[in-house]
């Protein structure tokens, strides 16, 4: 017989943001000792009174438990569970020492004084008119978020989706969710439309209807772009929609025609192929810029190229090889160029020379990258000044827009721009079209790097489309043929079967080897290996600090050696700190690195930037966070935006390297499993690689030489653009 108990949720031990599975230590209201409380219970955080319903069961590993079917959360009514809510942070501006102050001060009362009679907060001590009126519109921020989490129950929705909402809806956001539920999964990033159409449908919505087959067709398109797709072939849309509306293909093909008409997609090939308006504005404008630029002359002042270069070999003290001097040559007699080529090829020479013979011409030159780790590197590279393509473009948050565009076009006569595989389709039009017709513009890029994360193959169309001349680097230069890392790296690209040094056991590392693969068949074992070569070989071995130092890359995000794990087991190895912010599946500590996972523009931080949290105010409930170029101030509720460090994907990595890099690889991992995905990592690191895991994985990953095919139009859009 289920039973029902009410009680304060006084601690948080494990939660996962995905499942909304939670274990917690709950305090009913007649007990003074806890119990434990296991199951699905989205949205509710550590302080809140819980009215919990399921079955005592026995665990053979931690004992009773109660196991919670359905959970109701409702504001506390006794003053320790007032104490215990207020004290958690969740309102702004009350922490644990003004919450004691309140509640001692109120008693009972304290929720209705701060609701109703909030002036009075004033009479406590160290209260004064201005922290007592940002209580007050923190908590009816709070309340407004609590309303609709609360409708949200039922959908798995996580609070940082209800944080979204109301910050974009403001009171009527469960007015909004009840009437037009699918414009809430077009508006609000991470309401997709699955969670808005089971909302829709428990409400009364037809299955049929065309504001479900509507919304439901564009979600299909925007889930295949999230796949990497520019320009979807017709029939994989209707089969992709089909499936996830669980309809006919008639009724799809009725709905593509009004869609097509309300130039809600456009159609490509006369319907053949269909794209998102976004992504063909986007890949019309970087076919238009380059054939713009390259139809204008020049704008750099006359340069004698060869004397040109033999003055920079004088500076550089040694002859270029033939590839480095014609991808200078290039560059400076092209108004586009692309140079390609993998580790050890000579890019950091070519870009030094072209910055030093333009400099001193006197010429406008900007570098840019795609992330700021990338950026710092070509500025250490170069000796020149490179930053940020979002910092260059300088997003102005109040409008949405780049400052710079066609309008307001770049001040430079010569732009390079570094690791332009990463470059997405959207990215590159922004950049481009902010570029004058006359400057001359050089992409660098390694071509056999995994794609962009965004929609868009841009680089390899560019190359594909041999409508700008290419420079391949394919030789390896002499100071880096010992290199394991690199050796190991071309064996790979190159299909060969052999594994790297493998060692049977930990016990055979040696500090000597720059690449080492130790065997871990079981995915458990290959944690072990992880967490011994951070917590006990990399720092009393190695002799360096593995949280500054050291980078772990992993395949996927779930599983025993997924991401999320790793985060979890390594920030309990190597960083003590107890007391932090418990928000989602992690909590946050002084000295965590953490990464952003979404552009901010207003905190100017972005997709990729790595931090270390080197401050908490608990009272204010902000973290103070140092980025490479920036230190910020973060609300609790932007941590919907970061995640742990510790552990970070293949992709995460691209434009960065790293001293010590760490790669589990196991047999779990196959769904991505993939050459260019091991290139890549292998490709991040700058002295020490450590494989960790099961040799078949190894070779299931060289083996797999055909990355998904990425549907796009920009080879054909450009091809046009130039006759």
């Amino acid at each position: 017989m289920p039973e029902t108990i009410s009680g304060v949720l006084e601690r948080i031990m494990f939660s996962n943001e995905e499942n909304h599975f939670l274990i917690g230590d709950l305090r009913p209201d007649d007990k003074k000792t806890t119990i434990t409380v296991t199951g699905a219970m989205p949205g509710v955080q550590c302080g809140e009174t819980l009215e919990v319903t399921g079955d005592w069961v026995v665990n053979p590993k931690y004992g009773t438990q109660f196991k919670v079917t359905t959970v109701k959360s409702t504001l506390p009514s006794t003053v320790h569970g007032i104490r215990k809510y207020l004290g958690s942070g969740l309102v702004p501006g009350i922490g644990q020492h003004f919450a004691n102050k309140i509640v001692d001060h109120f008693g009972v009362e304290t929720l209705t004084i701060i609701s109703e009679e909030s002036a009075r907060l004033r009479e406590v001590p160290g209260i004064g008119a201005g922290r007592a009126k940002s209580i007050k519109a923190a908590w009816e921020e709070q309340h407004a978020i609590r309303e609709v989490m609360l409708f949200l129950q039922t959908y798995g929705v996580s609070s940082a989706r209800c944080v979204r909402l109301v910050k974009q809806y403001g009171n009527e956001a469960k007015t909004i969710l009840q009437n037009e539920p699918y414009r809430v999964a077009r508006e609000i990033d991470g309401i997709g439309f699955k969670t808005a159409d089971q909302i829709a449908l428990n409400l009364g919505f037809g299955n049929e209807s065309p504001k479900r087959l509507d919304a439901g067709l564009l979600f299909s398109l925007e889930e295949l772009e999230s796949e990497g797709h520019t320009c979807v072939p017709s029939r994989l849309w209707v089969e992709h929609a089909t499936q996830l509306l669980q309809t006919t293909e008639d009724k799809i093909e009725a709905r593509i025609c009004h869609l097509i008409e309300a130039k809600d997609v456009v159609s490509v090939d006369e319907g053949h192929r269909i794209q998102l308006p976004n992504s063909h504005r986007a890949e019309t404008t970087i076919a238009d810029a380059i054939s713009r630029s390259l139809k204008a002359a020049s704008g750099l002042p006359p340069i004698k190229v060869d004397a040109a270069i033999n003055w920079a070999q004088e500076k550089a003290s040694f002859e270029f090889a033939g590839e480095q001097v014609e991808a200078i040559r290039t560059g400076l007699t092209e108004k586009i160029s692309i140079i390609t080529g993998g580790p050890g090829t000579g890019k950091t020479t070519i870009l030094r020379a072209l910055v030093q013979i333009v400099s001193a011409k006197k010429v406008d030159i900007v570098l840019a990258a795609p992330t700021g780790r990338a950026a710092q590197r070509m500025s250490e590279a170069t000796g020149g000044f490179a930053q940020t393509i979002h910092r260059l473009l300088k997003f102005e948050p109040h409008n949405g827009r780049f400052a710079h565009n066609e309008s307001n076009p770049l001040k430079t006569q010569f732009l390079i721009v570094d690791e332009s595989s990463m470059l997405d389709a959207r990215l590159a039009a922004a950049l481009l079209r902010a570029i004058p017709k006359r400057a001359h513009i050089i992409l660098v890029g390694d071509v056999n790097q995994l794609p962009s994360v965004g929609a868009g193959n841009v680089l390899k169309d560019l190359i594909e489309s041999k409508a700008v001349p290419v420079t391949r680097l394919q030789k390896i230069f002499r100071q880096n043929e010992k290199s394991s890392i690199i050796t190991t790296a071309y064996n790979v690209l190159n299909g060969a079967k052999g594994t790297p040094y493998l060692l049977e056991s930990t016990a055979e590392l040696g500090a000597e080897y720059d690449l080492q693969f130790i065997k871990a068949t079981e995915a458990e074992e290959c944690l072990r290996v992880i967490e011994y070569l951070c917590k006990q070989f990399i720092p009393n071995k190695l002799r360096v600090d593995p949280l500054r130092h050291t980078q772990v890359l992993a395949p996927m995000h779930r599983g025993v050696v997924g991401i999320s794990n790793l985060n979890t087991v390594l920030q309990k190895a190597l960083n003590s700190q107890k007391n932090g912010f418990s928000f989602g599946a992690y909590k946050y500590c002084i000295g965590d690195k953490i990464i952003q996972n979404r552009n901010n523009y207003d905190l100017n931080i972005y997709n990729g930037d790595i931090g270390t949290i080197e401050s908490i105010d608990f009272e204010n409930a902000t973290l103070q966070i140092q980025f490479d170029s920036e230190s910020v101030e973060m609300t609790r509720s932007g941590l919907h935006d970061v995640s742990l460090a510790y552990a970070i994907s293949v992709h995460k990595s691209q434009g960065s390297e790293y001293p010590i890099v760490i790669i589990p690889l196991v047999k779990g991992h196959f769904m991505m499993l993939q050459r260019n995905l091991l290139y890549t990592a292998l490709t991040r690191g700058k002295q020490k690689i450590f494989i960790v895991g099961d040799p078949v994985a190894y070779f299931m990953a060289v083996k797999n030489a055909d990355p998904a095919q990425r549907f796009t139009d920009l080879k054909e859009k450009l091809l046009e653009a130039i006759k």
